[in-house]
């Protein structure tokens, strides 16, 4: 049975999220991000980091999992404190920004509030 290293729920999705989705990117934030850049971020409720993520985890969204392919330096820290990280889905195996996870490149479906986030291992 699958770990869950990380889970929480989309609570409001930016007015610019769908153009850096178009792009294969998705910044998140947790819900008290500053307005300025709110617009651009997925915001989400909780933010439990049980375990550090590693490459070969799996990042579900809603119905869609995806293998996580690089781990930026700063990402766990990051989660962890602000739940703030960049999702670009590229297939990457190394992340260009320490803040940034790369996983599989596969098309996105829509989002919506509610929506849970997961890592397992």
């Amino acid at each position: 049975m699958a770990e869950i290293i990380y889970t929480t729920e989309i609570t409001k999705l930016g007015d610019s999220v769908g153009e850096f989705l178009e792009q294969g990117m998705l910044i998140t934030f947790k819900d008290n991000a500053p307005a300025e850049l709110a617009e651009y971020c997925i915001l989400h409720s909780e933010n439990n980091l049980r375990q550090d993520i590693q490459v070969g985890d799996t990042l579900t969204i809603g119905e869609e999992s995806y293998k996580i392919t690089a781990v930026g330096d700063a990402v766990n820290k990051n989660l962890s404190s602000l739940g703030h990280i960049t999702l670009r889905f590229d297939g990457s195996t190394e992340a260009e920004l320490p803040g940034t996870l790369c996983l599989e490149d596969k098309s996105l479906n829509e989002l919506h509030v509610g929506d849970k986030i997961k890592i397992e291992r």
